[in-house]
């Protein structure tokens, strides 16, 4: 049986801890986060449980449970889940057609994880098995039913890190490639020279382990470099949001924002004028809404 990537799991692990281990008011609330888990999430919620104060646990619920708090709030009728692990967006957002793009091997180990756990599969989401490396995102999505025509809300959080740039501007061409008004959000780790105490100490410890785990970090952005990454890739408006801007704090817990992860909140402007097939002179969204599209 295949298993998710380690992140997926930590990821996992500190949306379902804050329940248990912070206080209340809660920052986000995922009560479907602990049962994917499995047979992890004995050893990883009591990890947590045990060393609540430490601040690199904390500051990892503290980065998870501010991206998901900021981009569920943003309200679509369509969605895409970029890297979705073990995403449970799906459930809290019954109206909404969410479409979750994965490894496939990820995707079978969180659909026997959903049967184990006795989760109801929910009408609204759709599995979109598809490595971003290699694959054509909009070809796959409208595989799976997606409508190019509409405004959507993509999510790609806890990812870009681990991606070269040449990687991250592959897929946000592609995203690019949606229609106008689509929204982005998407987080990424600041240069070691913008970060603070905390986030720089977090930074060394977390890398050190993701490296182990074999996936390491490879891009850092600062908020001026991404922006231009981003509009010179067909996005107009972007905002940038930092740890202390959400409106969560101040807390009595151990939970406190750093300066190292920040959400880039970007919108599309423009189609990107690449044709979508041999002898299109149309970009993706119109080419495929036309009979004779072969990837229609």
């Amino acid at each position: 049986m295949s298993e998710p990537s380690f992140t997926a799991l930590t990821a996992a692990a500190a949306r379902a801890a804050h329940l248990i281990v912070d206080v209340e008011p809660k920052i986000f609330a995922d009560e479907f986060a602990a049962p994917l888990l499995g047979d992890y999430g004995d050893q990883l919620l009591a990890y947590h449980r045990d060393n609540r104060e430490d601040p690199i646990l904390a500051g990892g619920r503290t980065q998870v449970l501010c991206r998901s708090r900021y981009t569920e709030a943003q309200t679509a009728t369509q969605s895409v889940v970029l890297g979705a692990g073990l995403d449970t967006s799906a459930y809290r957002a019954p109206n909404t057609a969410v479409f979750e793009v994965d490894l496939p091997r990820t995707q079978e180990w969180k659909r026997a994880q959903l049967t184990n756990a006795d989760l109801p599969e929910p009408a609204n989401r759709t599995f979109v098995p598809l490595d971003l490396a290699t694959g054509d995102l909009v070809e796959a999505l409208v595989k799976h039913g997606f409508d190019l025509a509409r405004p959507t809300l993509v999510s790609w959080l806890g990812v870009t890190m681990y991606l070269t740039e040449a990687a991250i501007t592959r897929t946000l061409r592609a995203v690019a490639g949606l229609a106008p008004g689509t929204q982005l959000v998407a987080d990424y780790v600041l240069p070691a020279q913008l970060r603070d105490d905390a986030g720089a100490h977090y930074a060394d410890a977390v890398s050190q382990v993701a490296e182990r785990a074999g996936e390491p970090w490879r891009s850092y952005f600062s908020p001026g470099e991404l922006t231009h990454l981003l509009r010179d890739n067909g996005f107009g408006t972007v905002r940038h949001v930092h740890q202390r801007d959400h409106d969560v704090w101040p807390r009595p817990d151990a939970l406190r924002p750093a300066e190292l992860f920040v959400l880039a909140h970007a919108t599309v402007q423009r189609n990107l004028s690449r044709r979508c097939c041999p002898g299109s002179r149309s970009s993706p969204t119109t080419c495929r809404t036309r009979r004779g599209c072969p990837r229609r």
